[in-house]
């Protein structure tokens, strides 16, 4: 079995801009095959993608299968740092002159001679094309935050980008790294801008600069794909073709990679440690592949008012949930935290350290930016104490064990995906939050329409009190944290596809992200990521639950060059699996 931790004691996180990780991209590294030596690759997502367009995609899932066709600028590698294995000739820096000395302009050199796999040339056009795409709030696209404080992303010739800031900023990769930034062909989408975006036929057959070429999708069931004859790389892709299965469970994907030997990667074995570890410590087939990064299992608390009679105000970002926002708020949500045992679920569900450790913050993987403030509270396990909170707050237990104040029942539904380890947790929280006088109603949705923007039961929608599901960020936290500011509220203004599914508005929290736009200081920077943290635990907006490992994968023997990141897509270099 193979377990990695990432250690970033020495990724330069703290340093201010972040150094590269290199202008060689790791598949140069790797000895050169011949492209399409390979048959089919198979891949197992057990939550099926349902688009293309990583720009609309709500689930990683989506990302995923995306980034098989088309590319960002450059990925975050395994060591945290922008690595050059994209569309850019080399990562821009303040030593090479990539980068302006006040942190307001980066210059992208592009890699020069790449074709779409139409055949047609890439240009710097494309790129700045992709920009406004994101930058319009007609297109409502789920990687908006990236472009914020971003004044233009400019061609300056068919292969130099110059991205502009409004004002100095140390996160000086916000725009172009990672899974924000794919870049999509303009001669495809130029006629979808503003609201036509989400009806562009690109959304499901993206034509892209990627190893692959999308052959059939077939939405929430299988993507197939054909190597791209047009890729950069001539002795890349191996395989001449990847099957990109989604569906079944999580533990019927470890079964496929670690048993019967079916797929050659199965994708988020999020299975009940006591399953998953015997069954990959003596399989023949197929190994596990750990990694942490930011992944945190986290119990998310609803702002508005998720009530169905409310019709066409349901859930918007004006609504206010009836018990969970206002005056007995704060008392209300610090019960429940106060209510959650995170210990229990860590050791015997998630195996204490095999796919996750008990943990109590949402910025987490880079050292110098972790709390230590929220511990105390986060080791308040005690459903008396959290009843007896409520019951002086006046929130006295009714004939049914149901505390209730003013006419208003602490009922809550608590929604999140099917998945074995979510519903063990949730009976977990059930019973526990239940002694504290709260009556919990259990919620399941299949993966496929609970990461869609588009479903009433989906995570955007947030139609319930508390939902449960893992998200990560890129190594530098302002984007992710931004996730919950007052302007990334989610509602149908915004086709629920902004990031802040909670609707928590608080001005001071607004406050703390925008001095990160601007703050140089690297020690002044970890105290604001820590700061954001402490309100989003001390506020009780999340509830962390696990830090789980951000890749929990399992992958056949036979496959190589398969090089995990905590920090992008685990597609990130699939141009390089080989066997």
């Amino acid at each position: 079995m193979a377990a990695a931790t990432m250690t970033l004691a020495a990724c330069g996180q703290s340093t201010t801009p972040p150094a590269a990780s290199g202008t060689v991209a790791p598949s140069a590294t790797v000895a050169a095959a011949k492209r399409g030596a390979g048959d089919d690759l198979k891949i197992l997502y057990w939550q099926a993608p349902t688009i293309l367009n990583a720009h609309l995609a709500t689930g990683t899932k989506d990302s995923d299968a995306a980034r098989l066709v088309t590319e960002p600028l450059a990925s975050y590698g395994p060591d945290a740092k922008p690595l050059a294995n994209g569309l850019a000739a080399e990562i821009p820096t303040v030593a090479n002159g990539g980068v302006s000395a006040d942190l307001t302009a980066v210059t992208w050199k592009l890699k020069q001679g790449v074709k779409w796999s139409d055949g047609s040339a890439f240009t710097a056009d494309d790129v700045a094309f992709t920009f406004s795409l994101m930058a319009d709030p007609k297109t409502a696209v789920s990687t908006s935050d990236a472009a914020e404080g971003v004044k233009s992303v400019v061609a300056k010739d068919a292969n130099t980008v110059v991205v502009t800031y409004a004002a100095p900023n140390p996160n000086i990769y916000q725009w172009g790294v990672g899974t924000c930034c794919y870049i999509l062909q303009k001669k495809q989408f130029e006629a979808f801008q503003g609201e036509k975006l989400k009806d562009a036929p690109g959304n499901l057959k993206p034509i892209g600069t990627g190893p692959y070429v999308v052959d059939t999708f077939k939405s929430g069931d299988v993507v197939t794909y054909k190597m791209n004859d047009q890729f950069r790389e001539p002795t890349k892709p191996y395989f001449k073709s990847v099957t990109f299965k989604g569906g079944g469970d999580a533990p019927s994907a470890a079964r496929a990679v670690f048993q019967t030997g079916d797929v050659d990667y199965a994708w988020n074995l999020q299975v009940e440690a006591g399953i998953l570890k015997p069954m990959a410590d003596t399989s023949t087939k197929g190994k596990l592949l750990t990694v942490y990064g930011s992944s945190v299992e986290r119990i998310m608390l609803n702002f508005s008012d998720p009530s169905a009679s409310l019709g066409a105000k349901r859930g918007e970002p004006d609504t206010k949930h009836p018990f969970f926002n206002g005056p007995d708020g704060k008392t209300v949500r610090t019960a429940l935290a106060m209510a959650t045992d995170r210990k229990t679920v860590a050791q015997q569900i998630y195996g204490d350290g095999l796919a996750g450790k008990a943990g109590c913050n949402i910025v987490t993987g880079v050292p110098d930016f972790e709390s230590t403030a929220t511990t105390d509270f986060c080791n308040k396990f005690d459903t008396t104490a959290a009843g007896k909170l409520l019951d002086d707050a006046g929130w006295k237990l009714g004939a049914d064990n149901v505390r209730a104040k003013g006419g208003i029942k602490l009922n809550i539904v608590y929604q999140t995906t099917v998945n074995a380890v979510r519903q063990k947790t949730q009976d977990i929280m059930k019973q526990n939050w239940e002694k504290a006088g709260f009556k919990v109603e259990l919620k399941s949705v299949p993966a496929d329409v609970f990461f869609t923007n588009t479903s009433p039961d989906g995570a955007n929608h947030f139609w319930a009190d508390v939902e449960m599901f893992t998200n990560n960020s890129d190594p530098d936290f302002t984007n992710y944290l931004n996730g919950w500011t007052s302007k990334q509220a989610t509602g149908s203004a915004n086709n629920w596809n902004s990031a802040n599914y909670n609707r928590y508005q608080n001005p001071a929290y607004d406050t703390v992200i925008d001095q990160l736009r601007t703050e140089k200081d690297p020690a002044k920077r970890a105290a604001l990521f820590k700061q954001a943290n402490d309100i989003l635990i001390l506020d009780v907006v999340i509830i962390p639950v696990v830090t789980r490992t951000q890749v929990t994968s399992g992958i056949s023997n036979t496959l190589k060059n398969v090089v995990p990141t905590g920090w992008d897509s685990e597609m990130y270099a699939v141009q390089n699996f080989g066997k």
